[in-house]
């Protein structure tokens, strides 16, 4: 187990060494949410807690819903919304995406975030270590985290999702029948290569056009660190706007 400092030492977070562990995706979707005060947040998928801790000391005047179904993760969730001291604001849930938002017997929420596991096909990967298999494997595909994701969120309510580049024609085309007003930030790893990852925010019932937003560059090609604007996002200094 290590205890990490993240949000420039704002939020611990005490993770296994050989799990899945939250890292960068974690931190530009924590960035990404803008939940307004007041506002009822939901994280599908949350893990031991990476993203869902982080928007929530962003967003203080927001309360928060961790979705997991490993209980080893959700036992680790639950320390570390304890070991930040934001057990008034965050709660952790046991349960499962796949089993839909109606499992969960509650009202819907304003925005939904989640880092759906990237893979759907076990061909296309090679196996992971048994302890990152629910992380990495969808077993119900991308459909069944959009549609929980669709179900869970009011009408004007916000979807964001973090993902693989190459999946944002599905995540598109899953989401369109019942949100739209798309906004898209492509993530590359540096100022001259292709995006790896997108963050995409849908609205339920949105009908707005579709904008792409200019991509977020993680790296200089001079040095090692990060570039000036994933920094100040990676400290919790500035927002990834919408």
């Amino acid at each position: 187990m290590t205890e990490d400092a993240v949000l420039n030492g704002r939020v611990k977070l005490r993770q296994a060494v050989a799990g899945y562990r939250a890292g960068m995706d974690a931190a530009l979707l924590a960035a990404a949410c803008d939940a307004a005060p007041g506002d009822r947040v939901i994280e599908a998928g949350c893990g031991v807690g990476g993203a869902l801790l982080a928007a929530a000391t962003r967003r203080q005047g927001a309360r928060f819903v961790g979705l997991e179904r490993d209980s080893a993760a959700v036992e680790l969730a639950r320390g570390n919304v304890a070991l930040n001291a934001l057990a008034d604001r965050v709660e952790i849930v046991a349960g499962d995406v796949e089993a839909g938002f109606r499992a969960l017997d509650r009202p819907v929420f304003d925005a939904v975030i989640s880092n759906p596991p990237f893979f759907d096909d076990p061909a296309a990967l090679r196996a992971p270590a048994p302890e990152k298999s629910g992380a990495w494997m969808a077993d119900g595909g991308l459909k069944a985290w959009t549609g929980f994701c669709l179900k869970a969120v009011r009408e004007g309510g916000t979807i964001t999702l973090i993902h693989r580049a190459d999946r944002l024609a599905d995540l598109l085309a899953l989401l369109a029948p019942k949100a739209g007003s798309f906004r898209i930030r492509p993530v590359a790893p540096f100022a001259d290569a292709p995006a790896k990852r997108v963050i995409v925010r849908a609205t339920k019932t949105g009908k707005a056009p579709l904008v792409l937003l200019p991509p977020l560059v993680l790296h200089e090609r001079e040095g090692s660190g990060h570039s000036t604007q994933a920094e100040s996002i990676l400290r919790g200094d500035a927002a990834l706007g919408w």
